[in-house]
């Protein structure tokens, strides 16, 4: 009997086993593979030509005239001043506090009122992703029954961000696809009819994909009419210095809200304009009516970013806050960024010149028109197709082209294509 009860047990337990790991290996297999990811699919298709022709211009990453990354000497300095330091503990929950007073003071100006009376609640963040997700996910908190207007077109992550956060998501118009410039009077009209105490995400500058800004004039008057309908105005500035080469020229729209007493919301990202793409460091700033609200909304950032990722990572932080806190230091990145900055416009010139030189039936002038990383080229998605199984020239299908992409050996062959895909149309 002893014997036949444990056998029975045996049989009994490994019967359990098989029925457990049989449940927990079949929930997986509803699990379909995820889409491609668009702009990361494009770098794969490039890496995997072997045409000695290929060229890039898919990924928004810079690259200088020779077509390589490029490390800033402000960054390099900076490395070397740090690298004795070996801090390796935690940082704070909300981060190097050194870094978000330097990043408030690029962003809301060096002397700022709000700065001196810490009305910002702010937190270092995992770049402008990070950012963005945090401010998601306080939105959603703190005001459930909110939505968001996105623009279109708009980079796509935010789409995602705000969606995983549980946030609704509505649009407005923005770019004009006829003038490839802005629509002003249809984003007048969407902000004009949204509900009132609507947020609104806003490119602060060198709106992506498209690299179509608001004049400054532009800029006043859908800051006033946002002001009019109670709208919260949510910033996402990943390019300040890269777009113009000017950083107070690229904070310029987020200055005429802050002029207008608007309460804002900042993301900002520091992988563009200083090259720290790989340290995922940024932050993310609340203006808010008095000290005490700061603070309050400093601390629910804080606890929502716990669960995220706990704390921020320290080198990237380390760095920002050693180069705009060292008067040397920052004058240099001010230089380094401008080149960077005036390399871009270079390209956006040169390659608007060979095109009419080809004798481009089509206007070109929106590419000197635009500003930042991207040009929105006008190219439909066959066209885009051809460029790509013609040329071996790589980019995503919506047309947008990354200037850093482009340098003086292969502008001419990028412009030759783009005319022989063109012409006809």
């Amino acid at each position: 009997m002893a014997i036949r009860n444990s056998l029975s047990g045996q049989l009994l337990r490994r019967s359990s086993a098989v029925s457990g790991a049989r449940f927990i290996s079949s929930w997986f297999r509803s699990i379909e593979p995820a889409p491609k990811d668009p702009i990361l699919g494009v770098t794969e298709a490039f890496l995997a030509d072997q045409s000695p022709n290929k060229v890039n211009v898919g990924v928004g990453a810079y690259r200088d005239d020779n077509g390589k990354p490029v490390v800033l000497e402000c960054v390099r300095e900076a490395e070397r001043r740090i690298a004795g330091s070996q801090f390796m503990e935690y940082l704070p929950i909300g981060g190097s506090v050194k870094m978000v007073e330097e990043s408030l003071k690029l962003a809301y100006g060096e002397n700022s009122e709000f700065i001196k009376d810490k009305r910002i609640g702010a937190v270092q963040a995992l770049s402008g992703t990070g950012a963005c997700r945090i401010f998601a996910a306080f939105q959603h908190r703190f005001h459930p029954t909110s939505q968001i207007y996105i623009p279109v077109p708009t980079w796509a992550n935010h789409h995602n961000i705000w969606r995983d956060a549980g946030v609704p998501m509505k649009t407005f118009r923005y770019y004009h696809p006829e003038s490839r410039g802005l629509d002003f009077s249809g984003l007048m009209e969407d902000i004009k009819n949204a509900p009132d105490g609507s947020f609104f995400l806003l490119h602060a500058c060198a709106h992506n994909p498209t690299g179509v800004d608001p004049s400054e004039e532009q800029w006043r008057e859908i800051s006033s009419l946002i002001k009019v309908k109670g709208h919260f105005p949510f910033f996402d500035m990943a390019y300040q210095g890269f777009a113009s080469g000017d950083p107070e020229r690229d904070a310029k729209a987020i200055r005429i809200f802050l002029e207008d007493g608007h309460l804002i919301g900042l993301a900002q990202s520091y992988a563009k304009n200083m090259g720290l793409y790989g340290q995922r460091v940024g932050c993310l700033s609340v203006l808010c009516e008095d000290e005490k609200q700061a603070v309050a909304v400093k601390s629910q950032l804080q606890l929502l970013a716990r669960p995220m990722y706990s704390n921020p990572p320290v080198h990237g932080a380390l760095i920002v806050s050693t180069v705009l806190g060292d008067p040397e230091l920052k004058n240099l990145w001010l230089k380094e960024v401008k080149v960077m900055a005036d390399r871009i416009i270079g390209m956006r010139a040169t390659l608007r010149e060979n095109l009419e030189k080809l004798g481009s039936p089509l206007p070109w002038q929106h590419i000197t028109n635009q500003i930042g990383m991207f040009c929105y080229s006008g190219l439909t998605p066959e066209q885009v197709d051809r460029m790509t199984n013609e040329f071996h020239i790589y980019m995503t299908r919506n047309g947008r082209i990354s200037m850093a992409g482009l340098n003086t050996g292969n502008v001419g062959y990028v412009a030759n294509a783009i005319h022989e895909i063109t012409k006809s149309a």
